[in-house]
């Protein structure tokens, strides 16, 4: 992973992060912004602008690849690079989880 990805990426913003994880399976903008509001309890709703613009910097950045065309839908999957990324978020998420326990045991 080179130096560029690495500073963009991580850490991930939500909208970054939730693209990753829907797209671990083919899905379309829609989908994604479906699944991610279902994820969160809809405390996330990602606009087409974000979205979008998002979908085609992850793309030119090759974290998720365009599949194929469905009634007019562009159908994207995440690619090898995007699952390393998605790791190390996953990774920095739970050790930050950890120490947060962590922290909130010792004070009690």
């Amino acid at each position: 992973m080179d130096s560029h990805i690495r500073k963009v990426y991580v850490p991930m913003t939500e909208t970054g992060f939730y693209i990753l994880l829907c797209l671990r399976e083919e899905s379309h903008g829609y989908g994604i912004v479906k699944k991610t509001e279902e994820l969160t309890n809809g405390e996330i709703v990602l606009s087409p602008g974000t979205l979008y613009g998002s979908l085609s910097k992850m793309e030119k950045d090759d974290l998720i690849r365009f599949v194929r065309e469905e009634e007019n839908r562009k159908i994207y999957h995440i690619t090898e690079l995007g699952s390393q990324v998605l790791e190390l978020e996953m990774k920095r998420i739970k050790r930050l989880y950890e120490s947060m326990m962590e922290a909130k045991d010792e004070r009690y």
